[in-house]
């Protein structure tokens, strides 16, 4: 769907394990779309924005939060920590900038409550002294979504501002989840009457900002504005279409729009999947390319990869195009962006995965998430020629290197997506963007001149 501008209505996802850098591509297509949109997911996604040197992490707000023209959305889909939420707000007032009337949370957002982290974190210790740990991030954020699953634990967003409510609420669930704490292992006192008070005081700082989304978002779609949705963790990670049991628990793909926003599939008009260079991957889980060695610490420490929420060093390797191809498909990606290109300068060599080989001999082009599948396959690679050369400062394709022109373009050819952005470094500056022509023919990235400065 096109706006009156003729801009569609975009998704920017992540089509790896998360991490791709899709905080910058919402920054940089920001000034294109009028209403940014988060449709999943809690405080455990971490987007970094760095303009002009200067950087800004977030877990909650939209990452388009610095561009004063947008109106910014936080719909039903996600979870909500209100006290992170409220000292985001603090942060982006602090730099000058007014939410007033143009930043609004859905009134039907659950509350991941002190409780979550505490049960979250319990369980994690229980699986991780079986050898099993999923490596979530602590914050509550599967046991709030278990909640909203099982109605009638959950609390929600407009309950805060209804405390006779609340209060009776919280009243009927404290003793039960206290006594599941204690099952647990977690003797954590919580006071009822403070956390009560807590709440209630969160919601007032954040009633300017309450509002049923649903409607709203109708509203914009009726008015011809164009909208910009925004994914948190990525298709990998999707409870349903990831690596299961290793995933998160929304629907991380571009599959989890409608249900996390209210508005029918038609309302989407293109995908755009982020993709790093290489592969990463956080906590436990199946990861066929991974380096544990000189090679994947050289990535680590030139990617920078560690990460926004938990300060985890990120385990990498060697970009997967078996996983890629998976994720294109189930998010219906129309364009890819490349990120941190910029990483593989300095090696000789560089592999893509091109396939998976069983235990049995047998080659796998198709992805497998089942998790306990996935673990036995070996990766067959594709060798490719590096480059030396740095290229952070490039501006357009035609200034990347020859071997990193063809590195882009056997990218394109595997995954048979075209590459819309290539960036080359965190700052908005560093992105090159190749104009698509429908039809044209035109079906390589490494067109001289196809890619220009964003």
């Amino acid at each position: 769907m096109a706006s009156q501008s003729g801009v569609p209505n975009t998704a920017i996802v992540g089509l790896q394990w998360g991490d791709e850098g899709k905080g910058k591509f919402v920054d940089v297509l920001a000034a294109e779309h009028d209403v940014v949109v988060r449709f999943n997911g809690g405080a455990n996604a971490g987007h970094t924005i760095v303009v002009e040197g200067e950087k800004l992490a977030l877990h909650l707000m939209p990452s388009a939060v610095l561009n004063p023209d947008c109106e910014l959305v936080i719909a039903n889909g996600t979870v909500i920590d209100p006290s992170i939420l409220v000292k985001e707000i603090e942060l982006v007032e602090a730099r000058g900038l007014s939410l007033e009337g143009r930043f609004h949370v859905s009134s039907r957002a659950h509350v991941v409550l002190p409780w979550h982290s505490l049960l979250d974190g319990a369980a994690e210790a229980r699986l991780s002294n079986r050898g099993e740990a999923i490596g979530t991030t602590k914050r509550g954020i599967g046991p709030a979504y278990a909640d909203k699953i099982g109605r009638s634990m959950a609390v929600r967003i407009g309950d805060l501002l209804d405390e006779p409510y609340l209060k009776a609420h919280l009243g009927k669930m404290a003793p039960l989840r206290l006594e599941e704490l204690k099952v647990a292992g977690n003797d954590s006192a919580i006071d009822i009457d403070t956390l009560l008070s807590d709440l209630l005081r969160l919601g007032e700082r954040l009633r300017p900002y309450i509002t049923d989304t649903t409607w709203l978002l109708h509203d914009r779609v009726n008015e011809n504005r164009s909208l910009l949705f925004e994914g948190a963790n990525a298709c990998l990670l999707d409870v349903d279409h990831g690596t299961y049991p290793y995933v998160t628990s929304s629907n991380a793909s571009a599959l989890g729009i409608s249900p996390g926003t209210g508005l029918p599939a038609k309302s989407l008009g293109r995908v755009v999947g982020v993709v790093k260079a290489y592969s990463t991957r956080v906590g436990g889980g199946p990861f066929p390319t991974e380096l544990d060695d000189a090679i994947g610490n050289r990535i680590r420490d030139r990617g920078h990869e560690y990460g926004t929420t938990t300060g985890r060093p990120r385990r990498c390797g060697w970009i997967d195009l078996v996983a890629l191809r998976y994720a294109a498909m189930v998010c219906g990606a129309d364009s890819l962006a490349i990120t941190l290109l910029d990483v593989l300068s300095g090696f000789d060599v560089i592999k893509l995965c091109t396939g998976y080989r069983t235990a049995s001999g047998e080659v796998l082009d198709r992805f497998p998430p089942d998790a306990r599948l996935l673990k036995e396959c070996i990766p067959v690679y594709e060798s490719h020629p590096g480059w030396a050369e740095e290229i952070d400062q490039c501006q357009s394709i035609s200034d990347l290197p020859e071997a990193c022109q063809s590195y882009l373009h056997s990218l394109e050819s595997h995954l048979g997506v075209p590459i819309e952005f290539v960036s080359v470094g965190p700052d908005r500056r560093q992105t090159m963007r190749r104009t698509l022509q429908p039809n044209s023919g035109e079906d390589s990235c490494c067109h001289p001149g196809s890619l220009e400065n964003a």
